[in-house]
């Protein structure tokens, strides 16, 4: 009985050991829930604590710019390696094209942290299937691939990749994502980057973009090769395009367009405006990405065109290169400039930057002894100045045309740009004159130029030529009044036939012909141009007045720039007189001929007219030898002639009056050389400017007489070593003195 079998168990006993069961169910799925806690915990560790990268490449380099005055690109630069890459912030894109582009490329980039489980589940069924579901790659994820050049084909190179996606988003806002994205990003050939591309493909800037542009941009990286935009179109990237507005118009609720299919890129100029000026711009500023400039864009396309013109009607004549400079005078900003006529043309070294070559400025310095003058109260317009043989210590100044014009008027010689009136008035002014006055303008001369300055003997720039002219047309800095500028450039307006009404002109032809200026000042714009070669040579008989002067006019009138009111516009100072036609003196009151004159008042020398004087009832012209010899030699023979009254052309006064002579040679203060192997070449010129009425003038070296002479000739002396006061005495007594040096040249 103790063996027998038990009975069997009911059914509530067979179940008892199911809560065991459970209870390892439970145990393992508390196991689970823990390890996966843990695991999620230390990926959100190893997630918090993964360091920051740099978002792009630390040795990056970019393509530089320079703007314009309104902040467009008119100059890009490629990279070392040949890149069109531009640094990019969302607010320089359009937003159309972060649309375009989250729509190609990644819809919830916003939704994700760097990897979207969706699309990238979605990806895999379709490799598995075979069905093309598209691709589970977010932007933070192709950003990854670009900035760590990523070989993402292979396993391990897809799961670096979602690892640095990741550790992006862990320290970067989509923001700053999305613009790493779109500056890395390929877009076809060279070009990285939306704002490279806007301007490769489009020809504008990535914020001026519509809908189209930035669809079909958007649709590029994809790929870059295929789908670059070529000229006549290339069909993938349209149809490509087409495809993506269709989903952009259906996610806005808008019908299909079927032009969408019709629209395509075309490649278009890298912008390399004002090559020379964004040249420079780069290397006054070699740190800078961004470059900005004061250049006006449609100014310097009119001024690049009108060039072209000119040299194209002269090429006969072998003109073929040119540069000008349009500068606004009130602030002394360049808004055109062109330095060769064409940039790219290595027949006439077109590279070289013509505003900035020192080049012979000929006559074009000639306004600014004009001015000074007018300040220093040795002239006013109508001053009388000897155009006539002179000698100034030592040199004999000629003009172009080899001849004389005798006495003529400050401002007419300033306007037929006479030269030996020019070098008198640098020979006669004080404090170093014109030499000083350029020195301070921060112009580098020669460290003696001499009088030749006067007549352009130095090299300029034209770019430092327009900021001299900039002073007459708005003066600034107290070196010169604006009174003295204003009738520098009343002496300048042009007469000539067509030229602007307006405009105030100074030409200069160098010697030899090598170089035509034109300076021209119109309200408050200066514009100088040349005309030349770079490599030196001449082009005999061409002069400036025919030359760079016409291709001023014809710019100044394409540019339209606005002239002033020359009476609005006049100083209070500048006084208006009446002033005797033929002596150019304050008329008097036997001044029969007379016309308006401007004097600047304190100033200018307050002198009546002597010419005219009665001599019983007969006013006559009484002129002192020395312009009565001018005036005959320059073929325009004067004499005591009556004016009023009975005519007697022989009449004279009969007494003399006025200024003591001035001596003209030889000169104070000054040492001459004499050779003692030579002593018959070791003359001295005596000459003196007298009083009307004077006819002899007596010649003293200290208490020894030397000779007399009439006004108008030298007398010859022959002095030994020595220092002399040497005295010119007229017919009434009265007395010049100057001393000078005479030393004997040794070895000479």
């Amino acid at each position: 009985m103790e063996n027998a079998p038990s009975p069997p168990a009911s059914g509530l006993e067979a179940g008892k050991g199911a809560p065991g069961v459970w209870r390892g169910c439970f145990r393992w799925l508390k196991r689970a829930v823990i390890f996966s806690a843990g695991l999620l915990a230390l990926m959100a560790l190893v997630y918090w604590r993964m360091p920051r990268p740099d978002l792009l490449p630390p040795e990056l380099e970019y393509s530089r710019t320079v703007l314009d005055r309104d902040g467009k690109v008119i100059f890009l630069t490629t990279t070392r390696e040949g890149r069109l890459r531009l640094p990019v912030r969302m607010d320089e894109i359009a937003p159309t094209l972060l649309e375009a582009t989250l729509e190609m490329e990644d819809r919830r980039f916003f939704q994700h942290h760097g990897v979207d489980g969706k699309s990238l589940l979605r990806a895999v069924w379709g490799v598995l299937s075979g069905q093309k579901l598209g691709g589970g790659s977010t932007l933070t994820m192709q950003l990854s691939r670009l900035r760590w050049q990523l070989r993402t084909r292979s396993v391990g190179g897809k799961l670096q990749q979602l690892f640095r996606a990741l550790q992006l988003e862990r320290h970067y806002s989509k923001q700053e994502i999305a613009a790493a994205y779109f500056t890395l990003a390929p877009y076809g050939g060279n070009v990285e980057g939306a704002r490279a591309a806007a301007f490769r493909w489009c020809g504008k800037a990535a914020w001026e973009l519509t809908l189209r542009e930035a669809a079909s941009l958007s649709a590029i990286p994809q790929s870059p090769r295929t789908r670059r935009p070529k000229a006549g179109g290339n069909p993938l990237l349209a149809a490509a395009q087409a495809r993506l507005m269709s989903r952009l118009r259906a996610a806005q609720g808008e019908p299909p367009n079927e032009l969408d299919a019709e629209f395509h890129l075309e490649p278009t100029p890298i912008p390399r405006e004002a090559p020379h000026l964004s040249r420079r711009r780069l290397r006054e500023d070699p740190q800078s990405l961004t470059v900005s400039s004061t250049l006006d864009r449609p100014q310097q396309r009119i001024m690049e065109q009108s060039i072209a013109d000119f040299l194209e009607r002269w090429r006969p004549q072998g003109l073929r290169n040119a540069a000008a400079i349009l500068l606004h005078a009130p602030s002394r900003e360049i808004r055109a400039s062109v330095g060769s006529a064409g940039f790219h043309d290595l027949g006439i070294s077109g590279q070289v930057d013509g505003t900035r070559a020192s080049r012979s400025p000929g006559s074009t310095l000639k306004p600014f002894l004009y001015a000074l003058s007018l300040d220093a109260g040795l002239i006013q317009p109508q001053t009388l100045l000897d155009d006539a043989p002179r000698r100034f210590s030592g040199y004999n100044p000629e003009n172009s045309d080899r001849h004389f014009l005798g006495p003529i008027a400050a401002s007419e010689a300033l306007r037929l740009s006479r030269n030996v009136p020019a070098v008198e008035l640098a020979w006669r002014l004080p404090n170093g004159g014109l030499e000083a006055f350029l020195r301070s303008s921060g112009i580098r001369l020669p460290p003696d130029p001499g009088l030749a300055l006067a007549i352009g003997a130095t090299e300029m720039r034209l770019e430092d030529l327009a900021g001299l002219y900039a002073e007459l047309a708005d003066p600034q800095q107290g070196r010169l009044s604006p009174a003295a500028c204003w009738l520098t450039l009343d002496a300048l307006l042009s007469r000539e036939p067509g030229a602007p009404a307006g405009l105030s002109c100074k030409t200069g032809t160098s010697n030899g012909f090598r170089d035509a200026w034109a300076c021209g000042v119109m309200g408050d714009w200066v514009l100088c141009v040349w005309i030349g070669h770079f490599d030196g040579h001449g082009m005999p008989g061409l002069f400036a007045r025919g030359t760079a002067a016409p291709l001023l006019w014809q710019t100044v009138t394409k540019l339209k720039l606005p002239a002033k009111s020359r009476e609005e516009s006049r100083p209070a100072e500048v006084t208006p007189v009446p002033v005797c036609a033929v002596s150019g003196d304050l008329a008097g009151k036997h001044c029969s001929h007379c016309q308006d004159g401007w004097f600047i008042g304190g100033v200018s020398p307050i002198t009546s007219c002597q010419v005219h004087q009665k001599i019983g009832d007969t006013v006559v012209e009484v002129w002192s030898a020395d312009r009565l010899a001018q005036f005959r030699k320059a073929g325009f023979p004067r004499a005591a002639t009556a004016l009023s009254g009975p005519t007697n052309p022989t009449a004279q006064p009969t007494t003399a009056s006025g200024p003591p002579p001035r001596i003209l040679s030889p000169q104070p203060a000054l040492t001459y050389y004499i050779q003692a192997n030579a002593p018959q070449q070791n003359r001295l010129l005596l000459q003196a400017n007298a009083a009307p009425g004077i006819q002899q003038i007596h010649w003293f070296a200290g208490n020894r007489y030397l000779g007399a002479s009439p006004p108008a000739e030298p007398l010859p002396w022959q002095p030994l070593a020595g220092d002399y006061e040497v005295q010119a005495m007229d017919d009434a007594g009265r007395v010049a003195t100057a001393k000078i040096r005479v030393r004997l040249a040794i070895g000479k």
